[in-house]
C-alpha cells in the first residue's frame, strides 16, 4: 500500500492548539500589580489551579480566593490535550493494582464519582464544553496485543467495569481501520469534551462566584510573612511588580519550573504532540464508520490517542514522548516536525481510507509526569501551602481530585482522602541530570524496541519494573 505523501497533509497545518485558535477564547483578565491580600491564593490557571478555587469558593463562599497565571486560563496543557476525561484516578487500573493494591477498590470508587460529579458541575454552570460520555475503545494492533486486552478487560470486570471484547470484525465493525486486530471497549467510564472550553467555563464559573482572577501574572517567588505566605509576582512589560500575602496557597503549576525545589526531583516535563484535521465529509465519515464516537488507543508502549470532535474532525495524538536535557520548557520545543511527519503517516495507516484528508492545526504541549504516572500531593510551610502534581496526562479528570485532597491538606484535619496511601506515599524520585536524560532516553528507545518485538521488554525495562518504574509512553 502506498501512502499519502504528508508533507501535502500538513502543508496548511496551523502551528497552535486547535482547541486555543477559535473565536470563543475569551479576553485576558488583568495582570496583578500592588500589593493585595487573600485567605487563599492559587497558583495556577488550569485544570488544577481552577477546581481548586471553585470548590474553595462553592464550600465556603466568603473566603477570599485570588488565582494568578503566568498567562492566560488554559493556555498550557488544560488547552492543549486530548479531551479525555477518565475516571481513574491511577492512569488506569492495572498500574493502580500494582501500586495501590490494598486500596484500589477505594480509589476505583472515588475515580467514578469524580467523573460523575465533573459532569454535574459542567450542567449546573452550562459549560458547553461539548461532554460526551461516550467511553473508550482500546485495540490492538499486533497479534500479541490481544492477550493484554482479554487480561485488562478479566481484571476491568473484577472491579465492576462495563466492558466489552470486541473481535477483529466486531472492533473493525466499530470503526473501520485494517490495522485492528481486536479491542475493548470501556462504555462509560470515559469522557470526551472540549478542553479548552472546559478551562474557560470554570474560569467563569469561579469569577461569577467572586474568586479574583490575574492573568499574565508569574509568581517570582515566596516567602514567609508571619503567620501567611508573600508571593511575589511580575507581569507583563508594562506592568508593575506585584505582591499576594496569603493565609494559605496552592500550587497548580504542575509540569512548569516549581517554586518548591524538592518537587524538582519528583516531575519530569514531557512534550506530547497531536495533529487535528479539517472536518470530514460525509462520506468520509461513512468510510470510517465510529457511529458510538468513542475515545480510541491502541495498546502499544508508544501508543496514539484520538477522537472526534463536534465538528467531526479527528484528533490524532500520541506516540512520541520527547524530554529535554534539565527539565527544559520553552514555546520553541512546541513544534517538532519530526514527530508531526510520523504522526501523519500513522494516522493514514490508520485510515487509508482518508487518502487526500489534511490536517488543520499540528501542536505540542508539555506533560508532569511522574515516577507512578499519577498525581502526588504534599504540603509545605508548615501546611500553610498544598501541591499536586504529576498527573501524567490524565489531568483532564483527575485535576479536580487533586484539587479536593489539596484543600482537605490545608484544612489541617485528617480526612479520607488525606488518609489515601495515595496521598500519603511519593513517588520515587528522579535522578539529577546527567542520568536523567540517560534514563529517559534508554526508556524511549527500550520502549519502541519493545513495541517491534512483540512487547518484548529489554533488560532495562524489566529492572524498572522491579523497582516499581513500570514506564510507558
Amino acid at each position: 500500500m502506498t501512502l499519502p505523501h504528508t508533507g501535502r497533509a500538513l502543508a496548511d497545518a496551523a502551528p497552535v492548539s486547535y482547541w486555543l485558535d477559535r473565536p470563543e477564547r475569551p479576553d485576558a483578565l488583568p495582570s496583578l500589580s500592588g500589593a493585595h491580600a487573600a485567605d487563599l491564593l492559587v497558583v495556577g490557571g488550569g485544570y488544577a489551579g481552577l477546581w481548586t478555587a471553585l470548590l474553595a469558593k462553592e464550600a465556603d463562599p466568603d473566603r477570599d480566593v485570588l488565582l494568578v497565571d503566568a498567562g492566560t486560563c488554559g493556555w498550557a496543557a488544560s488547552g492543549r490535550n486530548g479531551g479525555f476525561c477518565a475516571a481513574s484516578l491511577t492512569h488506569g487500573l492495572a498500574n493502580g493494582v500494582e501500586r495501590f493494591p490494598g486500596e484500589i477498590g477505594e480509589l476505583e470508587r472515588l475515580g467514578r464519582e469524580n467523573l460523575d460529579a465533573i459532569a454535574a458541575t459542567v450542567a449546573k454552570y452550562d459549560i458547553d464544553c461539548d461532554f460526551e460520555r461516550t467511553g473508550e475503545l482500546a485495540v490492538a494492533v499486533e497479534p500479541y496485543q490481544l492477550d493484554g486486552l482479554a487480561d485488562d478487560a478479566e481484571m476491568a470486570r473484577r472491579y465492576g467495569h462495563d466492558v466489552r471484547l470486541l473481535d477483529r470484525d466486531e472492533v473493525r465493525a466499530e470503526v473501520a481501520s485494517p490495522t485492528y486486530l481486536g479491542g475493548m471497549w470501556d462504555a462509560d467510564r470515559v469522557a470526551l469534551l472540549d478542553p479548552a472550553k472546559l478551562a474557560w467555563g470554570l474560569r467563569r464559573a469561579a469569577l461569577d462566584l467572586g474568586v479574583r482572577v490575574h492573568e499574565h501574572t508569574r509568581v517570582t517567588g515566596l516567602a514567609r510573612d508571619g503567620a501567611a505566605l508573600l508571593a511575589r509576582t511580575s507581569g507583563g512589560a508594562d506592568a508593575a511588580p506585584g505582591s499576594v500575602r496569603a493565609r494559605q496557597v496552592v500550587l497548580a503549576t504542575n509540569a512548569f519550573p516549581p517554586l518548591l525545589r524538592r518537587l524538582r526531583s519528583w516531575v519530569v516535563p514531557v512534550y506530547d504532540y497531536a495533529l487535528m484535521t479539517e472536518p470530514l465529509t460525509a462520506t468520509q465519515r461513512d468510510a470510517i464508520g465510529w457511529r458510538h464516537r468513542q475515545g480510541l488507543a491502541d495498546t502499544g508502549n508508544q501508543f496514539h490517542y484520538y477522537r472526534l470532535t463536534a465538528d467531526n474532525r479527528i484528533l490524532f495524538g500520541g506516540y512520541d514522548a520527547i524530554y529535554h536535557y534539565g527539565n527544559r520548557v520553552a514555546p520553541a520545543l512546541e513544534q517538532r516536525e519530526a514527530t508531526f511527519t510520523t504522526l501523519a503517516s500513522h494516522f493514514f495507516t490508520t485510515f487509508p481510507q482518508l487518502d487526500g484528508l489534511r490536517f488543520s492545526h499540528r501542536w505540542g504541549g508539555v506533560i508532569d509526569t511522574c515516577t507512578r504516572f499519577c498525581a502526588f500531593f504534599g504540603t509545605a510551610y508548615e501546611g500553610r501551602l498544598a501541591y499536586a502534581a504529576g498527573f501524567t496526562g490524565l489531568g483532564v479528570g483527575a485535576t479536580r481530585f487533586g484539587a479536593r485532597v489539596t484543600l482537605d491538606l490545608l484544612s489541617g484535619t485528617h480526612t479520607p482522602l488525606t488518609r489515601l496511601d495515595l496521598v500519603r506515599r511519593k513517588p520515587l524520585p528522579f535522578p539529577p541530570e546527567p542520568a536523567r536524560s540517560v534514563g529517559v532516553n534508554l526508556t524511549r528507545w527500550s520502549l519502541a524496541r519493545a513495541d517491534a518485538r512483540d512487547g518484548r521488554r529489554n533488560l532495562w525495562l524489566r529492572t524498572l519494573d522491579r523497582l516499581g518504574l513500570g514506564f510507558d509512553s
